[in-house]
């Protein structure tokens, strides 16, 4: 059976310059390079290393991956790891708390467990890397591959320019900040509302930043319905969601793709963002549960 990351993809490839056949093991990759940040979603090993709960260095996780446990939040493959394989790599984009030199030149994952777009978010639970913190990872690996390319910025940024960013934040955001209100004050200083504007303007600056950095090709993904989540079934009887976080979830989802719409129109000129809409795809799997075997 497949984790719930490797079915939440599905819908992705076709939105994302990519052709619907399978690469070969064999093939150069379609892209140069693969470059992720996120949470605990696609984290594959970031947070082994730092005093946190948030890590997944232990069995049961990877018992069913081929290479065991690494620090996936998952059974199996994280959603970008099948991404990787059918992008042609021949292994997985390694994680940046491992990786130098010139396994560069082909990506890093950035992404941390209980990372969010505002930097207390997941304090709750130990150290983490935020979305500040990765952009700044990634500014450093940018430092790192110009020493490849002579010192050449034009020869580096039209490398860049070709590889593929991908974005997923804002889950923790919610369910370890705003929804936890005996840890953060959040949930009584901003309305649902003001919170997904100041959530949005802090994700602006920060995509923006990779932008001036060389990304432009770049994924983002908007929040799932994380009122479906176990936690919130067991807290209403396992019966249902709970629609009341979803409702706010949709505030930032929505100013989330215009967001993506505003880039497109020129704002960040020369770029290509897709919206990856997850909420709708998690809301499939909950919907149709049977038919994805789950």
């Amino acid at each position: 059976m497949g984790t719930f990351s490797e079915f939440f993809f599905s819908g992705f490839l076709a939105l994302f310059w990519l052709s619907a056949r399978a690469c070969s093991q064999t093939q150069e990759p379609q892209v140069p390079c693969f470059f992720i940040f996120g949470d605990s979603l696609v984290d594959n090993g970031n947070n082994n290393g730092i005093l946190t709960l948030a890590r997944a260095n232990y069995r049961p996780y990877g018992i069913d991956f081929q290479l065991g446990v690494t620090g996936r939040f998952t059974n199996g493959r994280t959603f970008v790891d099948a991404l990787a394989q059918l992008l042609g790599f021949q292994n997985y984009i390694p994680p940046y708390a491992r990786t130098r030199g010139p396994a560069v030149l082909r990506g890093v994952n950035y992404a941390s467990g209980a990372a969010g777009i505002r930097d207390e978010t997941g304090n709750n639970l130990g150290d983490h890397m935020p979305m500040n913190q990765q952009v700044s990872n990634f500014a450093n690996t940018v430092i790192q591959m110009r020493r490849f390319f002579r010192g050449d910025t034009n020869a580096l940024n039209s490398y860049l320019s070709k590889c593929i960013f991908y974005s997923g934040m804002g889950s923790n955001d919610y369910l370890n900040n705003y929804f936890m209100t005996d840890f953060y004050s959040t949930g009584s200083d901003f309305t649902p509302k003001a919170y997904a504007a100041a959530l949005l303007q802090d994700y602006t600056r920060q995509l923006t930043e990779l932008y001036e950095l060389g990304a432009r090709k770049v994924v983002v993904t908007s929040v799932g319905q994380i009122g479906c989540i176990p936690y919130q079934l067991a807290r209403l009887n396992g019966s249902q969601c709970n629609e009341k976080i979803n409702q706010v979830i949709v505030i930032f989802n929505t100013g989330l793709r215009k967001l993506v719409d505003s880039f497109n129109k020129g704002q960040l000129p020369g770029a290509k963002f897709v919206y990856l809409d997850s909420f709708t795809s998690s809301r499939d799997l909950v919907r149709n549960a049977a038919a994805y075997e789950l």
